[in-house]
């Protein structure tokens, strides 16, 4: 009870704090709505691009692939420190000067309103389908498992994840839908605390309990014990081989980073440009130290049940049960609770920004109000909430919920990462040449993931246990072999969108070079020492790769 007590205090509190945040801003312009009144300063974007990354399907699937890997999947995480830095010295200053709202009204000034147009559909359509149901789902399940809710309740275990299910999804699309982005990045810096205390304690906890007590006792254990597990560089077969680091990994980390509505859009409610830098900054350093919570639990966890889990992905919570004092899991829970809300408020936050302007603005109704475009975005967000609470529980048997994340979601980050690229670095490239690249990207990416890739994978499977290959080990090197890693697949698929483009502006350029204006919505500036810390954080993470690889 007292667990539960200090769980709904927390989570009162930060939304009454949140509340009292809005009132500065005018919630009835969409300006204030969307982008919180531009008003945002470097530390509210740090502490809200942090927490709107981390929620249950990147600490239990990350810690669940460290599990199995080890140090080599910190490329989620320290990789972004690099990706973070690319945006914040060459998009960042383009979007602002362009005083954009969304991501997809730089592609319509570069290309034409259709591929705007386009370009959110696909964004809203992996919002609703792939990502808030993934984060209500895991997130009740970590939820209803902490508190055990089937028994406090005396319900069944679907039930229960229902009912959590319905709780987040409420609860969030309260803080996302009527407060604006104010609310969401105000209570996501508040978190953003909590968790980093709240996500230090646990691999604190686990080192004491396998070093005796002492913390640098367990992390000697931990080391000597399994030297090959503290390896930075992937091997063929592991979920991040080495080599993908230098292909489509750099590419997803630039379009989440870099391009992702969810998350660029707290940059964009900067109050200036050397603000929204800094907010970059400040989360890129604080990134190198995300393995800390994403990463060494897994270590750890493999360590103290020596391996014998019967699944990867329940290796965090059963950490947490078994290293964790017991009156620390309300609070615990509670900022877990905070970075599940994080991530479904902000990508509701983000769907309600891209309906609003860029279609009901764009195509419902032209001469709308800014009153009225932020009611029917509220109205919309209200709809995307309730489609994600239904398909949630549906989704229960997917699998490995982060690889699953990261793989279907090449569909659309690839194919707009592409011709956001290419409308930046080129003037004459036509409206056409995105059309097709969009489609090309993800027809392709479709056929070769989901219909010819598990083919030939099936057919490699079936021969190698046909021959009597039965190691686990054996088995996923020769799954490896089968297709290439879908990592790889996005950069093939990059570079190919990336030539066709190109090809058709060689021969079919448009008429008027691009020239980017200047709006004056947001002051431009640069920080003064963007280039100097943007190095500082690039030299930092390849210095932990040179350290660490073997």
């Amino acid at each position: 009870m007292l667990g539960i007590l200090s769980f709904l205090g927390f989570t009162i509190l930060v939304g009454v704090i949140a509340y009292l945040a809005t009132r500065s801003t005018d919630e009835k312009s969409s300006d204030g709505y969307f982008l919180g009144g531009r008003s945002l300063t470097a530390g509210v974007i740090a502490g809200s691009l942090l927490l709107t990354n981390l929620s249950t399907e990147q600490i239990v699937g990350l810690n669940g692939s460290a599990y199995k890997d080890g140090l080599s999947v910190m490329a989620w995480e320290t990789l972004a420190a690099i990706a973070m830095v690319v945006a914040a010295i060459f998009l960042l200053p383009r979007y602002l000067k362009g005083g954009l709202t969304t991501v997809p009204q730089f592609l319509a000034e570069r290309f034409d309103v259709a591929t705007k147009t386009i370009t959110s559909g696909l964004f809203l359509t992996g919002y609703v389908v792939v990502l808030l149901p993934v984060i209500l789902y895991s997130g009740s399940v970590a939820i209803s498992g902490m508190f055990n809710v089937p028994e406090l309740l005396n319900v069944s275990d679907s039930t229960a994840l229902v009912i959590c299910i319905w709780g987040i999804g409420v609860v969030g699309s309260i803080y996302a839908v009527f407060g604006g982005l104010k609310a969401v990045a105000v209570s996501d810096s508040i978190n953003a605390i909590g968790l980093m205390i709240g996500g230090i304690m646990i691999p604190v906890f686990g080192l004491m309990a396998i070093g005796d007590g002492s913390v640098l006792t367990g992390l000697d254990t931990l080391i000597s014990s399994n030297p090959e597990r503290f390896d930075s560089t992937g091997e063929h077969g592991q979920e991040v081989p080495f080599s993908t680091i230098f292909t489509g990994m750099m590419l997803v980390q630039l379009f989440y980073w870099g391009t992702n509505q969810q998350i660029i859009q707290r940059a964009l409610g900067a109050k200036s440009l050397a603000e929204g830098q800094k907010g970059l900054l400040l989360a890129s350093f604080l990134k190198i130290l995300g393995p800390l919570i994403l990463v060494l639990p897994g270590m750890i966890a493999y360590h103290y049940f020596d391996g014998s889990l019967e699944s990867s992905d329940i290796a965090y919570p059963a950490l947490v049960g078994a290293v964790l004092p017991k009156y620390l899991v309300g609070f615990f829970a509670a900022v877990l609770f905070g970075a599940i809300l994080s991530s479904f408020n902000s990508v509701l936050n983000s769907s309600v920004t891209l309906f609003g302007i860029d279609i009901y603005k764009q195509h419902i109704k032209k001469d709308a109000s800014e009153v009225t475009v932020v009611k029917y975005g509220k109205v919309f967000g209200v709809c995307l909430a309730l489609a994600a609470m239904f398909i949630a529980p549906i989704i229960a048997n997917a699998g490995s919920l982060f690889n699953y994340l990261q793989e279907i979601n090449g569909i659309y980050n690839i194919p707009i990462l592409t011709i956001i690229v290419v409308g930046y670095m080129t003037k004459r490239v036509p409206a056409i040449a995105a059309k097709i690249a969009i489609f090309l990207g993800s027809g392709l990416y479709i056929i070769s993931q989901f219909i010819v890739g598990p083919a030939m994978v099936e057919k490699a499977m079936e021969t190698a246990k046909a021959s009597g290959i039965t190691d686990e080990a054996t088995l996923r090197l020769v799954e490896a072999d089968a297709y290439p890693h879908f990592l790889h697949v996005m950069a093939i698929l990059f570079l190919l969108n990336a030539g066709i483009m190109l090809l058709i502006g060689k021969f079919y350029p448009r008429k008027e070079a691009f020239v980017q204006k200047y709006t004056k919505q947001v002051e431009i500036t640069p920080f003064k020492y963007v280039k100097e810390a943007g190095a500082l954080v690039c030299i930092i993470v390849i210095g932990i790769y040179f350290y660490f690889a073997k």
